[in-house]
Formats: structure tokens, C-alpha cells, sequence
């Protein structure tokens, strides 16, 4: 592998492709669809670019000259390769994201370095060659990225090699370092300019050896659950996974809308079509059987679940008696790949009667089904190993007199700053409420009130409980407000930042001003869109600020947030895991202040401990096989 390369998957692609003929004027005169599609990139004889495309059992190849690439929906999995000097065009789709990105950006950089060096003649391509060779394309390298990128283009880049991924990087010699790889600091000013294509392959690069584990196992066919302690990466790998497996055949669900909207799925029960899912299971069978529903189920290869901790046992049972009789299939789960994410030290599922109350792994269907358990352990979340050690403890339900201190005393921390109020984690929705509306009418002057722009009003609902932006926002100045999307990673404006607001444009619709905790101020904050599947597979989505009043939000709310500055009352606690969930939320020690603490209100369910007692124990066996035979 040459230095600084992104591994030799760059140039391989396997998707449903699209293969037409041109006339001359460029109108599609023949047309054929192939749903096992391969292309592949290599050189010839001439260290041209060639490209070989398998349709079935048809070969084609062609050398790259004049190449055109329309990639607006790579994101979705689609794109089109033009090659006008062979009037020839493939229409792609169905390709795992993050691998079309890749086998786009090779073929124009590798195009474009080869454009500036000179394409071979004709008259020399008409020569007989006694060897007629075919080599699959080398990776991306620097020195790629350097000769075919504009000079913005190029230092955004080299970006994508750095310390995070020095593992595909060949070290020279002292000095070296800090022209090829840039630092964290430059690396955070840079990642503004990285394009659609780009970004995908620096989050690769960014992927640690555990999660790139997991990522391979998934890809291998595996039935896995990954878990770990909140702020490992869980959500951050997830759309990973996303990313590297066909769209259309790829269904991302979890048990709640918070967490459907953080990984851009569909909540686990409106992808099943069975409504809550607690009447019969020949009722619930009807259900899933309806034309629309059906197609889902039968489409579906690949099945991703997050917050799985919350998914009733019961109603996992359900799902894979409905899996094998609406696909016809008996093996497990009608032969869909399953990918589970949660932690079960976490939020519990919701039921009326926590007596009935089942788990999923003590579920016979997860028995039945789960090959692979994975704990991931490296925490991103939080660097300070002291807090670290303490979330750890807590999360296993372990509470020892020094960690009682050090918890106690942060009732006594000043976490206020420049205006910026620590946000309030509340065990019950209702005291959110409140708590937002009190402060909200305490602040004087006028209010501006933001109306969502909604593409299916009627599907209002829906959309309530898949977005993290209402339907209504009214602010002040003075209001206290968390954002609820990433902006500019690079400047610290994530899903989850604090600030405050400071005035307001001129006019009647003037947007906001904001001030953040992470030192941006005067941030004008413009209405963003979110998309959302909904039953059926149809798209639907909601325009907003990105924001969200920030006096108070619930433990479960929170779920898959960073908080820079956060006050806890746990003296409500009533489940689980929610004392941990809510510790977790903050960033730092320093940045936590809790005012009411009680060591009782630490605890861990003994039935799950058993169960992780049981991963430690069985993470060590062969993958393939059923962890609990």
C-alpha cells in the first residue's frame, strides 16, 4: 500500500447500475438495468485509466479520457458516470454511500492527474501490445490529492491524514509529520471547507480499531449488538454503518424519535407497521401483511435498531415471527441481517407494568438471532480520566464514598458563564416544561415566535415526534437556548451547544442572535431543514431555527447529547440507569453541578449486569456463531 493511502477499496464499487447508449447529441438511445452490478478501476498497458464493468455476464472496459460525473445525491447512494468519447453513461444507484464517495473521488482525482500529465495518443492506443495487462488502481495518496485538487481543495485534503489516522500513514522522517499531516488545531480550521465527497473519508479515517471492528463484522454478514458506555461513539458509528451498506436494502430504525432523528432513520414502529405492537400476533401478522408495510419488510436485507435497550422483549418476539412469515423465510428473523445499538445500563424499555417488563436479550428471539456481542470502550466524550472512572463506576451501579464526595461537592460549582445558564436535566417532561415556560415569561421585553414550515402539516404528529426543533418556538431576548444540529463542527457549534440569545435582527422577522459557551458570539442562527422517514418509506420533513429552550430538558431528551454546562436534580429518580444517563450528558466535571445528590439514586438492573457479565465472558469466542448456545 503506498503512504497516506486510503486502502485499495477505493476503486472497487458493487451497486445496481443503469448502462446506456448516446447518440451523438448525448439523447439515451439503448438502456438496460443490471441490479449485481460491479465496476472496478485499473490501468492498462499505457498507465491509462480503465474502467471494467461487470453486467452480468457481459465485460465491459473503457480507457477514461473525457469523463463527466454528476454526483448531487452520492449522499442517497446515486450518481452517473459519463465517458462522452464512448457515448456510453451508467446511471448508478443502490451503492453504499461512503463507497461511492470514495470510488468517485479517486476516479476524478486520479482522472485529473492524469489530464495534467497527458493522455496517451490515439495512434499509440492502435498499437499492437504483445501484453495486454489490467491492474486494479492504486489508492488515494497525498501526492494525489496534491497534483489533482485546486490549492484550497488540497489543503483540506491532507486534512483527512491526520494523527486520528496515522495508521495509513507512512512516517519519514522527523519534520515530516507537520507538512503532511496537519495538526488537530489546523485540521478543526480546514474541516469547513471539505465538500460532500471529502467529508465521508475523513470520518472514516477518524474511526477507531474497535469501531472499524465492528464496521467489518457488519460487513461480513454478522447479527451483531454493539454497546458501551454513553460517549464511545455508538451514534457516531452508526452512521458509519449507514454509510457503507445500499440504501435501498438498508432500513435505520430506534426504539424512539429522538434517537430516529440523530441517525436520519425512521422510529423501529413505524418501519414494523404494527402499530404499539400489544395486540395479538396473528392480529399484528394482518397488520405487517398490508401491500405497503409488506414491501417494506421484504425490501429490507439489513435492519439497524439503536437505543435497543429500550425495545420491549416482547416486542422484539413479535418482530421476528413477522420477519420470517412477511418475507417467507424461516430462517432468523426472515434472514435480515440485524445490527443492534444500546446500552441496556441505560434507559429501560417503557411499559405500563414494569413487572412484565422484558429486556431484549431475554427475549427468545435475541437468543435466536444475535451472533455477536461488542463492547466498545474508548470514551470520546469526556477526557478527563478521574470523571471517566466515576461515569464508569456509576453506569455498573457502583457508588464507593469518594466518588458520594466528589459528586456532593459539585453542588458548590460556578458553571454560569457570560450570560450562558446551566441547563437543568429533569427526570419528568412535565417539570421541563414548566421550567422553560416560568423562565421563558420572567424575561421582559417582546417576544418572536417561529412557526415550522412542515412539507405534510397533516402529518404534524409524526413529525412532533421525530424532530428535535417544535412546532412552535417563542423567544426573548435573554433566552436560554441549546442547539439542536451540527453547524460548524470545527467552531464547536454541535447538536447540543449552549448559548444565549442577545438581540435580534431588524424587522418583524428578524432571526435570532445568538452567543455560545464555545466562544462563537453574534451568530445569526438561519432555519434549518430536517428530513424524516415515515411510514411507508415516504419522506417527510420540517423547516426551523435550530433551536431549543435550554432552562431545562429531560434525562430522556437528552439521550446522545454533549453538554458543555449542566445542573442535575436526581432526587426524582425513579428507573434504572437514569442517574448515569444523566452524569453522562456533561462534558466535564467541571461543567457538572448537582444539587440534590443521594448515593440511592445510583443503581444498576442486577438482570442486565448478568447479562454484560456474560459479554465480557463470551466476547472472546469465535465470531459466526451464536454467542448463547
Amino acid at each position: 500500500m503506498e503512504a497516506g493511502s486510503f486502502g485499495n477499496e477505493s476503486g472497487v464499487l458493487e451497486c445496481t447500475a443503469s448502462h446506456e447508449t448516446l447518440t451523438s447529441t448525448g439523447e439515451v438511445q439503448k438502456k438496460s438495468i443490471h441490479r449485481n452490478a460491479s465496476l472496478v478501476l485499473g490501468r492498462n498497458e499505457n498507465n491509462e485509466i480503465v474502467m471494467k464493468v461487470q453486467l452480468g455476464n457481459k465485460l465491459l472496459k473503457y480507457h477514461i479520457k473525457q469523463l463527466v460525473l454528476h454526483k448531487k445525491f452520492a449522499r442517497d447512494g446515486k450518481a452517473t458516470i459519463r465517458l462522452a468519447d464512448h457515448k456510453v453513461q451508467f446511471m448508478l444507484s443502490n451503492c453504499p454511500p461512503h463507497r461511492l464517495m470514495l470510488f468517485l473521488k479517486t476516479l476524478s482525482t486520479k482522472h485529473e492527474c492524469l489530464k495534467k500529465k497527458g493522455f496517451v495518443s490515439d495512434r499509440k492506443r492502435l498499437l499492437p501490445e504483445t501484453n495486454r495487462v489490467f491492474q486494479e488502481i492504486s489508492p488515494l495518496t497525498i501526492g494525489d490529492l496534491k497534483k489533482g485538487n485546486s490549492p484550497a481543495s488540497k489543503a483540506a485534503e491532507a486534512a483527512l491524514f491526520t494523527p486520528k489516522g496515522k495508521a495509513l500513514v507512512k512516517r519519514k522522517r522527523a519534520g515530516d509529520d507537520e507538512k503532511e499531516n496537519p495538526g488537530i488545531a489546523k485540521l478543526q480550521k480546514k474541516r469547513k471547507f471539505l465538500s460532500p465527497t471529502q467529508k465521508p473519508l475523513l470520518q472514516m479515517a477518524a474511526l477507531t480499531k474497535e469501531q472499524l471492528k465492528v464496521l467489518d463484522l457488519i460487513k461480513s454478514g454478522n447479527n451483531i449488538f454493539f454497546t458501551g458506555s454513553a460517549g464511545t461513539g455508538k451514534s457516531f458509528l452508526l452512521k458509519k454503518i449507514i454509510g457503507a451498506l445500499p440504501p435501498q436494502h438498508t432500513v435505520a430504525t430506534a426504539s424512539t424519535g429522538v434517537a430516529a432523528c440523530h441517525i436520519g432513520g425512521t422510529t423501529l414502529h413505524a418501519f414494523a407497521g404494527i402499530g404499539s405492537g400489544t395486540a395479538a400476533l396473528q392480529q399484528c401478522v394482518e397488520l405487517a401483511s398490508r401491500p405497503a408495510v409488506a414491501q417494506q419488510w421484504r425490501k429490507c436485507h439489513h435492519l439497524i435498531i439503536d437505543e435497543i435497550s429500550m425495545v420491549d422483549g416482547e416486542f422484539f418476539d413479535k418482530l421476528e415471527v413477522i420477519a420470517r412469515i412477511v418475507k417467507k423465510n424461516d430462517k432468523p428473523f426472515g434472514g435480515i441481517q440485524l445490527i443492534l445499538c444500546g446500552d441496556f445500563l441505560q434507559l429501560p424499555p417503557v411499559s405500563k407494568d414494569n413487572k412484565k417488563r422484558k429486556f431484549c436479550f431475554q427475549s427468545k428471539a435475541w437468543r435466536k438471532c444475535v451472533e455477536v456481542n461488542f463492547e466498545l470502550t474508548e470514551v470520546k466524550r469526556q477526557s478527563d480520566q478521574k470523571f471517566i472512572q466515576i461515569l464508569q463506576n456509576v453506569r455498573f451501579g457502583r457508588c464507593y464514598e469518594n466518588i458520594v464526595e466528589i459528586l456532593t461537592n459539585t453542588a458548590n460549582h460556578t458553571i454560569d458563564k457570560d450570560g450562558i445558564l446551566a441547563t437543568r436535566l429533569c427526570t419528568h417532561k412535565e417539570d421541563v416544561n414548566i421550567t422553560n415556560q416560568l423562565q421563558l415569561d420572567k424575561l421582559k421585553g417582546s417576544s418572536r415566535t417561529y412557526e415550522a414550515t412542515d412539507s405534510h402539516p397533516e402529518l404534524s404528529k409524526v413529525i412532533n415526534n421525530l424532530s428535535p426543533v417544535p412546532e412552535k418556538l417563542v423567544l426573548k431576548v435573554g433566552t436560554q437556548v441549546m442547539l439542536t444540529k451540527n453547524l460548524d463542527v470545527s467552531r464547536g457549534l454541535v447538536n447540543g451547544s449552549r448559548g444565549v440569545i442577545t438581540s435580534f435582527e431588524a424587522g418583524d422577522f428578524g432571526l435570532p442572535i445568538v452567543n455560545f459557551i464555545c466562544g462563537a458570539k453574534n451568530e445569526v442562527i438561519k432555519p434549518e431543514r430536517w428530513t424524516f422517514k415515515a411510514g411507508g418509506g415516504a419522506y417527510i420533513n420540517r423547516r426551523q431555527l435550530p433551536l431549543k429552550l435550554a432552562w431545562a430538558i429531560s434525562i430522556h431528551k437528552s439521550q446522545g447529547m454533549t453538554l458543555d454546562c449542566v445542573e442535575i436534580s436526581l432526587s426524582r429518580v425513579f428507573e434504572f440507569g437514569q442517574a448515569y444517563v444523566a452524569l453522562s450528558r456533561a462534558r466535564s466535571l467541571q461543567g457538572l453541578r448537582i444539587i440534590d445528590f443521594e448515593k440511592s439514586c445510583v443503581r444498576a438492573n442486577p438482570d442486565v449486569l448478568r447479562f454484560y457479565r456474560e459479554i465480557s465472558a463470551l466476547e472472546k469466542r469465535p465470531v459466526q456463531t451464536n454467542l448463547f448456545n
